[in-house]
């Protein structure tokens, strides 16, 4: 089940995301991903492609959230370059921001909710193999990556981080008001960006959207693909 559940994000939401930058506005409207090469296989932005566009601005800057989350590595490294910026920086949620996506959210000074948008806390995921020492090894990584975000949250909120711990072990969806309410935005917009239908959701357990599951000979078809994907990124490494 959960091996089908993780098909369904990265097949679904392949390639229909979209960044970019305008002005004095970064669209965040895609998945995160770690590297370039990434980001060209099967789409997503990577920390390089936003720091740049980041540093490309002066003055007071707008970045624009609707993203599903994904590489929580990726995301800090986004977030550092906004903690080093020079002006202000103000989050719009458009649509949703959730996993790694709400990490950068609420590294803004000021966050702002669109009606009917989401913002969404859990636990890291990670994929791993090995014996019962690298199991270990990744579990305990793993409850250090979640004590780090939950002193993000509990920064931004000025709250206490053994709360949204526990938010995290839940997989907590907030509203906009509810977002407000836990510390994470400051205000709700005059005007309904919400576009969190865009995504497919159907990986996390308490999403309130589900949209366009793949089942059968897609699932299939994008199961060679991640193979054929496994065994390039096996020979880069060689």
């Amino acid at each position: 089940m959960q091996r089908n559940k993780l098909l369904n994000l990265f097949a679904s939401n392949a390639k229909r995301g979209s960044f970019k930058a305008e002005g004095n506005t970064i669209f965040l409207y895609d998945v995160i991903v770690g590297t370039d090469m990434e980001a060209e296989w099967m789409g997503g932005i990577a920390p390089k492609g936003f720091i740049d566009a980041l540093s490309n601005m002066t003055g007071d800057v707008h970045i624009r959230i609707n993203s599903p989350g994904g590489d929580v590595f990726a995301a800090t490294a986004m977030t550092q370059a906004m903690r080093e910026y020079k002006g202000a920086i103000t989050v719009h949620v458009d649509g949703v921001a959730a996993s790694a996506a709400s990490i950068i959210a609420v590294a803004a000074p000021k966050v702002i909710m669109a009606p009917g948008a989401f913002l969404m806390i859990h636990n890291a995921w990670t994929i791993a193999m090995g014996d019962r020492n690298d199991l270990m090894e990744t579990a305990a990584l793993l409850e250090k990556v979640d004590g780090t975000l939950a002193a993000a949250y509990a920064t931004r909120a000025k709250s206490d981080a053994a709360e949204f711990a526990a938010m995290m072990d839940a997989e907590t969806w907030f509203t906009s008001q509810e977002a407000i309410d836990a510390g994470l935005a400051d205000e709700i917009a005059s005007t309904d960006q919400s576009a969190m239908a865009s995504w497919d959701l159907s990986i996390f357990n308490s999403a309130p959207t589900i949209v366009n599951p793949i089942s059968g000979d897609d699932a299939d078809k994008f199961e060679r693909r991640i193979r054929s994907h496994a065994v390039r990124m096996l020979e880069v490494a060689a």
